[in-house]
């Protein structure tokens, strides 16, 4: 065999044997908007450390995860603007009941720089501090968050939407 057919052979061959091995085989590319392992986890912190803060009645330690410009779309008649507003509003309703997300499924996450999209279904038990019976409130969140140095896992609330169930 002569050096031209030799190589004419070798070429032939390399993608029989490179597809074979796996090593010709296109790699799919890493979808960008999934975030690093160190964003979703600071960022499963910080909703924890929310929910752990309704349940106790803590609104400084609410506040903490929220960036002053908050912006709240909590229903068809409760938007709130700015994080004075939300401390009233906060205050006011942890003030008449205890509120304790009872669920809480994360459906889709996105980042994008310094920026997250994180949609959830959640239910909240809401028991009444002057007696009564408690209700369950279910919805859907969508919750943007900012990169934050004041907050204590970095990321802070800035604007939310919730969808009520019914």
């Amino acid at each position: 065999m002569n050096r031209r057919d030799l190589l004419t052979t070798a070429c032939r061959a390399a993608p029989c044997i490179l597809l074979s091995t796996g090593s010709g085989q296109p790699t799919k590319a890493a979808n960008p908007y999934l975030g690093s392992p160190e964003q979703r986890a600071s960022l499963k912190l910080t909703g924890d450390a929310i929910r752990a803060a309704f349940a106790r009645g803590d609104v400084p330690g609410i506040l903490a995860y929220h960036h002053p410009d908050v912006i709240k779309a909590l229903s068809y008649q409760n938007y709130l603007n700015g994080i004075e507003a939300l401390r009233l509003d906060l205050t006011a309703t942890l003030n008449s009941a205890q509120l304790e997300f009872i669920d809480n499924q994360v459906e889709n996450t996105l980042f994008q720089g310094e920026t997250a999209v994180e949609e959830s279904l959640f239910a909240i038990k809401i028991t009444p501090r002057t007696g009564g019976a408690p209700s369950v409130f279910k919805g859907r969140s969508m919750v943007v968050y900012v990169r934050y140095a004041p907050s204590p896992t970095g990321w802070a609330s800035i604007l939310e939407v919730v969808q009520p169930a019914s």
